[in-house]
């Protein structure tokens, strides 16, 4: 783990200074927001996270590349390395503009392709979320006061809770029968959108959640928080999650029930 201390040390260093940011401009009467290509929304707290994150990134890794959701990809600096920082700077704009406390910081390390550590930063909430390979997983209000974390042992959909976002988009996967179908077999089902219900999950708060579509900065931190939890997380054909994909997240036993569920003909 000694490899990954410094690296999340450095991601509460960074989500202070994001939370700093963001809730000074949660509420405010003078809030900027603009509509981006794709028609979803980007506020001035949006831009002002990310090129903070930028700058003291630049600063403390030269030699790591950047991804973010506003300002797209950096290379680094000091060459070119296997090492990428993926920030999306408030996952939940569309909460963070209606003045709704369910929205983070999401800050993640990747080797390569893969997702090592993450940190999730829910300053409105007053939680935050951490975890790296082979660390375990924490959730506290910061990390000098914070407690391990762990999936939960449910083992029959009727008996879980089930979670689920964006039906539209479930809708146009086809899916939409097959989500609905599952959530009736729950025990209980819930929406709770962006990175809340993974963290829930990792929390043993809930079992199961599931998204048809997620870019590689909604995800890369949720990942190693959810597999050092106990939890597993897969695309719809059980790979890796990648860029635009879908997201199957569970306590583990439950999860070739619903990929099963989801998509019966790959199974």
């Amino acid at each position: 783990m000694a490899g990954y201390a410094d690296d999340l040390a450095l991601a509460h260093m960074l989500a202070d200074t994001a939370d700093s940011i963001s809730m000074g401009r949660f509420r405010a009467l003078d809030l900027r927001v603009e509509s981006k290509p794709d028609l979803t929304p980007v506020s001035d707290a949006d831009t002002a996270v990310e090129q903070a994150i930028r700058s003291t990134l630049g600063r403390a890794r030269p030699r790591d590349a950047v991804l973010g959701e506003e300002f797209g990809r950096t290379e680094a600096a000091a060459g070119p390395g296997t090492r990428r920082w993926v920030i999306d700077p408030i996952d939940g704009t569309k909460n963070f503009v209606r003045g709704v406390p369910i929205w983070a910081t999401l800050i993640a390390l990747l080797e390569g392709d893969t997702p090592v550590a993450g940190l999730v930063s829910a300053p409105a909430l007053g939680r935050r979320w951490w975890g790296a390979r082979g660390h375990g997983a924490y959730a506290g209000k910061h990390q000098h006061a914070a407690t391990r974390i762990g999936v939960s042992g449910v083992r029959r959909m009727a008996d879980a809770s089930f979670c689920f976002a964006s039906l539209s988009g479930w809708s146009d996967a086809g899916l939409l029968r097959n989500v609905v179908d599952l959530s009736l077999a729950s025990w209980r089902s819930r929406a709770y959108g962006d990175f809340y219900g993974y963290m829930l999950l990792a929390e043993g708060a809930l079992d199961v959640m599931v998204e048809p579509e997620l870019s590689l900065w909604d995800m890369a931190a949720l990942i190693p928080i959810v597999t050092e939890a106990g939890g597993t997380i897969t695309d719809l054909a059980g790979r890796v999650p990648a860029d635009k994909s879908s997201v199957i997240a569970t306590n583990g036993p439950l999860h070739e029930t619903v990929l099963t569920a989801l998509t019966p003909k790959l199974r």
